[in-house]
């Protein structure tokens, strides 16, 4: 395994990440602690949870995965483990999480940390990451800025401040951001700079080969500013594995979860993914291989995350770490992208 530096952190984490939000819904919870053994054992020391967990996320089960996190975290030594968990945002209509948080203001995101922390039986989290931002952007799908859809949110100097309070008391060691686009990662970054608050580490956005949006405006700032990407659904929500290409009514999210991942329901998703598929095979790669292969390396990806329902899965998960895709592999990759660009931002 490879260990990589967080952007200006000094965490190294490892380049693949262990993602849980199967863990209560999906996954029972022996079954979460032998993914996370397993991984721990093949060198992941970085592990990726959120209060909102496990997804879809429904009241019964809120806060499940942190839960059974925690209660594998308290048997292993603290500081070989790197914890990311992240606080819920206001806009989702979810009214079991602390009442319906209205708003990332100082109230909730302390509220939001104490219960992570209680759950998770630690004092403290490596990588604390606002989920989605308070304020109206496109996202989970949505890939169009429309302005008639403003909404009044907490300015993101409150947010820095209330998370600058969090490091200050160690509850914290760095902060991160998750589905941002870029005005709102420079508008952290110039506050930070001009205040003397947290400066934001990384940035955790879908990534795959079907949605390389975070190449367009993204990359350029992650590089210039020194924060990694932590890519999420390098599988895009099993669609690149081909399982559904090869039998339409596969278990898996995508089957069990209908119209949950409207992302993936554009209409280029299904030859893109095919197409991809045949490169795989022709050269002896399954599709898991050759996706997760290509994330894995990407300059910008500090650490991928990578989530499983069973060990078979998690073994070949991991296991295409040892698959470097060669050159040639990759320029027919782009030509694939030129032809299919982004069919499911």
């Amino acid at each position: 395994m490879e260990y990589r530096r967080l952007g200006d952190s000094d965490l190294n984490v490892s380049a693949v990440c262990l993602g849980t939000m199967t863990f209560g819904q999906q996954n029972t919870e022996p079954e979460a602690h032998e993914q996370l053994d397993f991984a721990f054992a093949q060198g992941v020391n970085f592990i990726d949870t959120a209060e909102m967990y496990p997804v879809p996320p429904k009241a019964e089960t809120c806060t499940r995965t942190e839960t059974i996190v925690g209660n594998w975290l308290k048997r292993q030594p603290r500081d070989k483990v790197i914890l990311a968990t992240k606080v819920a945002g206001p806009n989702r209509n979810m009214t079991w999480i602390r009442g319906g948080p209205k708003s990332l203001d100082r109230a909730n995101i302390r509220e939001a940390l104490d219960g992570s922390l209680k759950r998770l039986q630690t004092d403290y989290v490596d990588l604390y990451q606002l989920h989605w931002p308070a304020r109206n952007v496109p996202m989970f799908g949505r890939y169009q800025f429309d302005p008639g859809q403003e909404v009044n949110s907490v300015p993101i100097r409150e947010q820095l401040e209330t998370l600058a309070e969090l490091v200050k008391e160690g509850k914290v060691r760095y902060v991160g951001l998750s589905n941002e686009h870029p005005w709102g990662v420079m508008e952290f970054i110039r506050l930070s700079n001009e205040l003397g608050l947290p400066r934001v580490v990384s940035i955790q956005n879908a990534y795959s080969l079907i949605n390389r949006g975070f190449e367009f405006g993204l990359a350029e700032i992650a590089f210039r500013e020194r924060i990694g990407l932590l890519a999420y659904s390098p599988l895009a929500f099993g669609h690149l594995s081909a399982k559904y290409l090869d039998n339409p009514s596969a278990a898996g999210r995508v089957t069990d979860f209908k119209g949950f991942a409207q992302r993936y329901e554009k209409p280029n998703v299904q030859p893109a993914v095919a197409a991809y598929a045949a490169l795989a095979r022709k050269n002896g790669l399954t599709p898991t291989e050759l996706a997760l292969s290509f994330v894995y390396r990407r300059w910008f990806a500090a650490s991928t995350l990578i989530g499983a329902t069973t060990m078979a899965q998690l073994k070949e998960n991991l296991g295409a770490w040892d698959k470097p895709l060669p050159e040639t592999m990759l320029a027919e990759i782009e030509a694939l992208h030129l032809r299919y660009m982004n069919p499911a931002p």
